[in-house]
C-alpha cells in the first residue's frame, strides 16, 4: 500500500513539475511565428494594425484575432487577467497590473510608432485653424467658437488625453457627442457643419473605400503650435514634435512566454512592419532603411 501512495505521489510530483514548465515556455498552442493569438488594440488605431495583420499572417502560419475595443474596457480586461495581449497607447500602472505582478509576469513592452490625433470640420466651414486652449474652454464648460465637439467614445484614450489636458475628471453634459467609433465621429462632422471632430490620423488616411467619400466632406484643421505657428498632423511635424498632439503606440506583452505576441511585435517594430506605418502617414519608431541601387548603365552615360 505504501508503495502504491509512493508511486502515486511521484505521479503526481511530475504532473505538477510538467505543468509548471509548460506555463513557462506557453501552452504549446502558438510560438513566435505560428499558432493562435487575440490581441486587443486601441480602437483609434486600428486600421494600421489591420494592415500589419494581414502582411504578418500572409508571411507566417499565424492566426491572429484583433479586438477592437475603448482603452477603458482594454485595461479592464487586462486587469482581471481575461487577456495577455494589448496595443495602447500607455502602458499599464502598477495598480492595473496587480494580476500579472503576482503570476510574477513581466511585460514586454515595445514601441511600434507615433500617432497623431487629429481635428477634423466640415468643408463648409471658413476657420480651419484651431488653438489647444479653445479645446480645454470647452471641455470645462466655457463658451468656444464651435457649436459642438465630437469624441469617438467616452471610454476612449482620446478623451482620457483631453480630460488629462483639461485637469478634469468629467465631461461636460452640453454640446459634446460621443459615438462607438471614429468613423462615426466623420459621419456627424460631414453632416453638422460647426461641429469639430477629434479623430485618430489613421482613420482620415487610409479610409476604407466605400468611406472615402464622407472622409472627402471633412477637413483637417491646423493645430497652434508651441511656437505660435499653425501646423498640419504631417509625419514630418510629428517626428520634430512641432505637432502638438501625438501620442506612442505600444505593444504590451503579458504572456510570460516567447509565444505570437512577441512575434508580432517584434515584425511591426521590424523592417517590414515600420514601412507599412511609413506608408500609413504615421510615424515609424524607427525609420526604416532606404536601399540606393546605382546602375552602372547610368554611370556610364553620365561619364
Amino acid at each position: 500500500m505504501k508503495k502504491i501512495y509512493l508511486t502515486v505521489a511521484v505521479a503526481l510530483s511530475f504532473l505538477v513539475f510538467f505543468s509548471c514548465n509548460k506555463q513557462k515556455q506557453g501552452t504549446g498552442s502558438d510560438t513566435i511565428l505560428t499558432g493562435k493569438a487575440t490581441i486587443l488594440v486601441d480602437e483609434t488605431i486600428l486600421p494600421i494594425i489591420e494592415d500589419q495583420e494581414m502582411v504578418f499572417e500572409s508571411q507566417y502560419d499565424a492566426d491572429l484575432t484583433l479586438v477592437g475595443m475603448s482603452e477603458t474596457e482594454i485595461v479592464k480586461n487586462l486587469a482581471e487577467g481575461k487577456n495577455d495581449l494589448a496595443i495602447l497607447t500607455r502602458e499599464l500602472t502598477e495598480g492595473e497590473a496587480g494580476y500579472f505582478a503576482e503570476k510574477k509576469i513581466k511585460p514586454k513592452v515595445t514601441p511600434l510608432a507615433t500617432d497623431g490625433i487629429a481635428f477634423i470640420s466640415n468643408k463648409s466651414n471658413g476657420d480651419r485653424k484651431i488653438d489647444l486652449k479653445e479645446i480645454i474652454a470647452f471641455m470645462k464648460g466655457d463658451d468656444s467658437k464651435f457649436s459642438s465637439l465630437v469624441f469617438d467614445n467616452a471610454n476612449s484614450s482620446t478623451v482620457r488625453y483631453f480630460k488629462n489636458l483639461a485637469g478634469i475628471e468629467s465631461l461636460p453634459t452640453k454640446n459634446l457627442y460621443s459615438f462607438k467609433t471614429n468613423n462615426e465621429v466623420i459621419k456627424f462632422v460631414a453632416d453638422n457643419p460647426g461641429s469639430v471632430g477629434i479623430v485618430g490620423v489613421n482613420w482620415l488616411m487610409q479610409p476604407m473605400p466605400e468611406f472615402q467619400s464622407t472622409v472627402d466632406k471633412v477637413a483637417l484643421l491646423e493645430v497652434k503650435a508651441n511656437n505660435g505657428t499653425f501646423v498640419l498632423p504631417t509625419q514630418d511635424f510629428m517626428a520634430s514634435g512641432l505637432y502638438p498632439v501625438t501620442r506612442e503606440i505600444k505593444m504590451l506583452n503579458y504572456q510570460g512566454y516567447s509565444g505570437l505576441g512577441m512575434g508580432f511585435a517584434s515584425f511591426v517594430a521590424g523592417e517590414i512592419g515600420q514601412r507599412i506605418i511609413l506608408k500609413s502617414g504615421l510615424v515609424p519608431f524607427r525609420m526604416p532603411g532606404r536601399n540606393i541601387i546605382i546602375r552602372k548603365e547610368i554611370e556610364k552615360k553620365n561619364n
